[in-house]
């Protein structure tokens, strides 16, 4: 009965430290945010270098392929990464979203039909301008706390989880749609 009392009284004295640094973890303060902003607008600067340089290797007649009936092409899929960087990854972070793609399916849909490789490189390239400039300029003190983003109440951490991980998933996508068509990722040769 001794040891089941010290071992609870033991895991109750080790259990406070961790759920204070866990509570913190989950919402970060004003220093904290602006570092998880940093580490994201560096992890968004990798993810451009090769999304524009997986779409620059893409010849122009391989934009319309896709892998299946109703699946979007790959220009299409190129297309969405730029439309989340209008919208998703600042919207994430409280910034405004840009009025480049329309509100609504349809809007988006419109968006992504817009496909060809000039379409997309001008796109991925003025889309991942807008999100770093306007996440960029928030103030570190705004990205603090929790607020209520994608119908919750959220953290930066959680955000920038949620659009980092969507964005690294398209990459894959890309990834693979490309080499389905014979084409190797240029950073991979």
């Amino acid at each position: 009965m001794r040891s089941l009392r010290s071992a609870s009284l033991a895991a109750a004295f080790f259990a406070l430290p961790l759920g204070s640094v866990a509570a913190q973890s989950r919402i970060p303060d004003a220093p904290a945010a602006g570092a998880i902003r940093q580490q994201f607008l560096s992890d968004l600067d990798s993810l451009q270098s090769k999304f524009v340089a997986l779409a620059t290797a893409i010849p122009e007649d391989k934009y319309a392929w896709r892998p299946g009936a109703g699946v979007r092409s790959i220009g299409e899929a190129f297309m969405h990464v730029a439309s989340e960087y209008y919208t998703f990854a600042p919207v994430a972070f409280t910034a405004p979203r840009s009025t480049v793609v329309g509100r609504g399916r349809e809007g988006f849909q419109k968006f992504e039909q817009m496909s060809t490789k000039a379409d997309v490189l001008k796109h991925l390239n003025e889309g991942f301008a807008y999100a770093k400039q306007n996440i960029g300029a928030l103030a570190a003190d705004s990205l603090a706390g929790q607020r209520k983003i994608f119908g919750g109440d959220r953290t930066i951490i959680e955000t920038s989880f949620a659009v980092a991980g969507d964005l690294h998933e398209h990459l894959g996508q890309l990834i693979a749609y490309a080499r389905m068509n014979g084409i190797t990722p240029p950073w991979s040769k």
